[in-house]
């Protein structure tokens, strides 16, 4: 299964994330361009991955693990990189850690409730989240080398979507830890459960 073309577009992604990293030791205005450039290639793939594993009836279990863990270093990886690098700064740096924490946080769930066999379907306002946060993350790579937009400068935007970001990250983060919860008690109240 890891050569069907899913498995094989999210790998692609994992392997992106070196050449991402790398780029941000680059100087210059067109080194963020070509570092944002990458960042939408590693998005693309995301999107293609999933398509083709469900046009092509190719959903593995390597995938169903690989996909998450894709994403998660992804933005976990672009995010200490804006932050070493002074992208994101000050206050900013507050819906960064929300971010990070949260990806940790449902990992976390997604284990435990694959252990006791209970799925943790994606819900449309975590799209909208992923959405708002990879947009975000692509303004804030590309920082100051960007156009202005409505008068609005790149990082600005970036910003702005980051805060956004933060916020759909803690509702959903919420959502998903009730379900978890939920779970975990009905555990706990099996004769011999327990741990």
């Amino acid at each position: 299964m890891l050569n069907s073309l899913p498995n094989l577009l999210t790998i692609s992604r994992i392997l992106l994330i070196p050449l991402i990293v790398g780029m941000f030791w680059v100087p210059g205005d067109t080194a963020r361009w070509v570092t944002m450039a990458l960042f939408v290639v590693a998005g693309v793939t995301d999107y293609l991955d999933g398509v083709a594993a469900r046009s092509l009836g190719r959903i593995s279990s390597l995938g169903r693990f690989l996909d998450p863990v894709a994403d998660k270093l992804l933005v976990a990886a672009i995010l200490m990189m804006l932050v070493g690098f002074d992208n994101v700064r000050g206050l900013v740096i507050l819906p960064a850690l929300v971010i990070l924490c949260r990806e940790i946080m449902v990992s976390g769930l997604r284990e435990f409730l694959a252990s006791i066999k209970v799925g943790m379907p994606v819900s449309k306002l975590a799209k909208w989240k992923t959405t708002a946060q990879m947009v975000a993350l692509g303004f804030l790579i590309v920082g100051d080398a960007g156009p202005l937009f409505a008068g609005l400068t790149t990082t600005f935007i970036g910003e702005t979507l980051l805060w956004i970001a933060a916020l759909l990250t803690i509702v959903t983060g919420y959502d998903y830890l009730r379900a978890g919860l939920r779970h975990m008690a009905a555990g706990d109240e099996t004769p011999g459960a327990g741990g």
